[in-house]
């Protein structure tokens, strides 16, 4: 009798992780085809282990809660694991040179991870497939009808830009200039540099579909500028 339930944990056990493998895979590959730090390996690793360390906590409160004349919480172990993620997850994300914060969305997809992992190891089968599919659908679907049918604002993307311009130059004009080539302008900073040039810094918003290329070529074709930087912050 102790044999045969033995073997049903145990092939419990194998179902449960083999279902948070499969979990960690689905959201790891997400990451993995869009290069991001934190890829397949990660997430499948976060949700195994996570799964692994819920079914130890929930095993062994039941099984030694005898010995220590007091019940255990069977939660403590996967309380631990959400903070222990909270490290991980702040490692993916960065400040990068033009102070754009990127790595938010990978450091959500590892909390997910481990979230699954907890969800599965508790035995809630159901409960994480429904969380895979909401993950699923708010990556991918839900994105996609935003830009086939969102507001224009969730369909622009920010290019930033640096302008180097004749002193002469009527800033003024030059800004009307670019609004007329339908650029949204933003966060404009002007500064002299020496006695003959003009540094103007902006945020410039276009499309999504508009190249940084096309961007470069359009401003740089402007009266008065002598040379143009762009950089996507995206």
């Amino acid at each position: 009798m102790k044999k045969i339930l033995h073997d049903v944990i145990n092939y419990e056990i194998f179902v449960k992780m083999s279902f948070a493998a499969v979990a960690g895979l689905v959201i790891g590959l997400e990451r993995e085809l869009k290069g991001k730090p934190l890829g397949l390996k990660t997430c499948l690793i976060v949700s195994v282990i996570s799964c692994l360390l819920t079914v130890v906590s929930f095993e062994s409160a039941f099984l030694y809660s005898k010995e220590y004349s007091r019940p255990m919480d069977p939660g403590r172990i996967p309380s631990y694991i959400i903070s222990g993620i909270g490290f991980l997850g702040a490692g993916v994300i960065l400040r990068r040179s033009n102070e754009a914060i990127s790595g938010l969305t990978t450091a959500a997809l590892v909390l997910g991870s481990a979230a699954l992992g907890i969800t599965i190891g508790a035995g809630f089968y159901i409960e994480a497939l429904t969380g895979v599919i909401f993950i699923i659908i708010g990556m991918k679907v839900i994105p996609y009808l935003f830009n086939k049918l969102g507001p224009k604002k969730l369909n622009e993307k920010e290019i930033k830009i640096k302008l180097y311009i004749k002193m002469a130059t009527d800033l003024t004009t030059l800004l009307k200039e670019m609004k007329s080539k339908d650029l949204g302008i933003k966060h404009v900073k002007i500064k002299e540099e020496g006695a003959d040039d003009i540094i103007i810094t902006c945020i410039v918003t276009v499309h999504k579909k508009v190249y940084t290329t096309d961007i470069y070529y359009s401003i740089k074709s402007l009266n008065g500028v002598i040379k143009v930087e762009a950089e996507s912050l995206e």
